[in-house]
C-alpha cells in the first residue's frame, strides 16, 4: 500500500483542477494582455479565478494579486510594505516560528537598515496578543504573523492581533498558505491588510499563489514591467496556473475539512495510545485539521522517515523547504524542544484523498519501525 501523508508540503492536483487547466494549455493559449479573441479568453479565465478567490476571502477582486506562490507573496508583503512606508518607520514585528521565507526576508531587511522584533511563542507555538501590544513602537509599520504553522499546525489568534494593529494604525499581514480553505478566513471581518495564499497546498498547481492587498494599503511592487496585476506585479500571467488555482479554491468544501479532521484525530489517538515515549507537538486543540507532528524519544526522524518511505509511506521531518538541512527545526526549538527531541520529530499531514484504511496501515507500520529503531539504539 502507498500512503501519501505529506500534504502540508504539497497536494496532488485534483482532477477537476486539471480539466479546468487543460484548455488554457492548448486552444486557449493566448496572452491575457492581448486584445484579440485568444487574449480575451485568457483574460476571462484569470478574472473568473480572481473572483472565486476574492469571494472565498471576502475581498474585492481587484485586491487579489496573483504571484508565483507563497514565497513571492511573503517577500512582496514584507519588502513592499517596508519600502513604501519607510518614511513612517523602519520597525517590523514577526514571530520566531514563521516560515523561512518570512524570517529570511526579515533578516535581509535588517541588513539594509530596518529593525525587526522576533516574538517568542509558548510551548504550543502560540504567540500572545499581549506580546504584540508590547512590541509595537511609534515607528512600527508592519506586523506579520502566520495564520497556522506549517510544521506543527498551531493556529494563531490573528483576529485579536489584527484588531491590535488596526487600533495602532499598523499594517497586519498573515501567511495563510496552510490554512486557506481549511480555516475560516474573512478578511473584512478580521481586519487583515495583507494575506498570502498558495495554490499547491489546496490541490491546485505549483508555481502560482496570490497576495491579497487591501485597497488602502500603501505598497511598492517588487516586479516592474508592463504594469500587470493592477500595476502591483508585472509579468505575463501564468494563465493556466491561475485558472487551476481558482478551480481548486472553488471545489474546496467544508466536508473535506471534516474528513481530514476525522483522520487526523484517528492518527493522533492511535499514535499516542499505542506508541510509548511519544509527544504531540503543537496546540492540542487549536491546530489545523490535517496536521499531526510527533517527537519520538530515542529516534532519529530522518531514519524513521526513510524506513517509512521504504514501506510506501510519505511524510516529513519538518517543512519541505528545510527538509534537506541537518539543523533541528527552528519551529521545534522555538517551542522549547531539546535538539534530540527536535531531531526525533515526524510530521504527518493528511489530505482529502486519504482513507481510514491508509491511516491505520500507516500507524501499524510506524509502530513497527519505531520499535525496530529503538532496539537498534538499545532503548527498548
Amino acid at each position: 500500500m502507498k500512503v501519501y501523508l505529506d500534504n502540508a508540503a504539497t497536494t496532488p492536483i485534483a482532477e477537476e483542477v486539471l480539466q479546468a487547466m487543460l484548455p488554457f494549455m492548448k486552444e486557449r493559449f493566448g496572452n491575457a494582455s492581448s486584445l484579440h479573441a485568444w487574449g480575451r479568453e485568457a483574460r476571462d479565465g484569470i478574472e473568473k479565478a480572481r473572483e472565486t478567490i476574492a469571494k472565498k476571502l471576502n475581498v474585492s477582486p481587484n485586491e487579489v494579486i496573483f504571484t508565483s506562490g507563497g514565497t513571492e507573496s511573503n517577500n512582496f508583503a514584507l519588502k513592499g510594505i517596508a519600502f513604501a512606508n519607510k518614511d513612517k518607520g523602519k520597525h517590523i514585528i514577526t514571530q520566531k516560528t514563521e516560515h523561512a521565507c518570512v524570517l529570511q526576508t526579515c533578516k535581509w531587511l535588517e541588513s539594509i537598515g530596518f529593525e525587526v522584533t522576533y516574538l517568542d511563542v509558548d510551548k504550543y507555538g502560540m504567540v500572545s496578543p499581549e506580546s504584540v501590544v508590547n512590541a509595537i513602537r511609534k515607528d512600527t509599520i508592519l506586523v506579520s504573523i502566520m495564520h497556522a504553522n506549517n510544521e506543527i499546525g498551531t493556529i494563531q489568534p490573528i483576529e485579536e492581533i489584527a484588531k491590535i494593529c488596526k487600533e495602532r494604525e499598523v499594517y497586519f499581514h498573515t501567511d495563510a498558505c496552510q490554512s486557506f480553505t481549511k480555516e475560516p478566513l474573512d478578511a473584512e471581518k478580521i481586519g487583515v491588510d495583507l494575506i498570502t495564499v498558495s495554490s499547491h497546498k489546496i490541490y491546485g498547481p505549483k508555481g502560482v499563489g496570490a497576495l491579497i492587498v487591501r485597497e488602502d494599503v500603501k505598497i511598492t511592487p517588487l516586479m516592474h514591467g508592463g504594469g500587470h496585476e493592477f500595476g502591483k506585479r508585472s509579468g505575463t500571467e501564468n494563465v493556466h496556473g491561475i485558472v487551476g488555482f481558482g478551480k481548486a479554491a472553488e471545489i474546496a468544501k467544508e466536508e473535506h475539512v471534516k474528513h481530514m479532521k476525522k483522520l487526523r484525530d484517528l492518527l493522533i489517538k492511535r499514535v499516542l495510545e499505542e506508541i510509548p515515549n511519544v509527544k504531540l507537538n503543537g496546540h492540542p486543540e487549536k491546530r489545523l485539521c490535517n496536521n499531526a507532528n510527533f517527537s519520538f524519544l530515542g529516534i532519529e526522524g530522518e531514519a524513521l522517515l526513510m524506513r517509512l518511505d521504504a514501506r510506501g509511506i510519505a511524510c516529513s521531518t519538518g517543512s519541505a523547504c528545510s527538509s534537506r538541512k541537518l539543523e533541528p527545526s527552528h519551529v521545534l526549538r522555538a517551542i522549547g524542544l531539546k535538539p534530540e527531541e527536535a531531531h526525533g520529530s515526524l510530521r504527518l499531514t493528511v489530505g482529502r484523498q486519504n482513507t481510514e484504511e491508509e491511516i491505520n496501515y500507516a500507524v501499524d507500520v510506524l509502530k513497527e519501525e519505531v520499535e525496530a529503531l529503538r532496539k537498534l539504539s538499545g532503548l527498548v
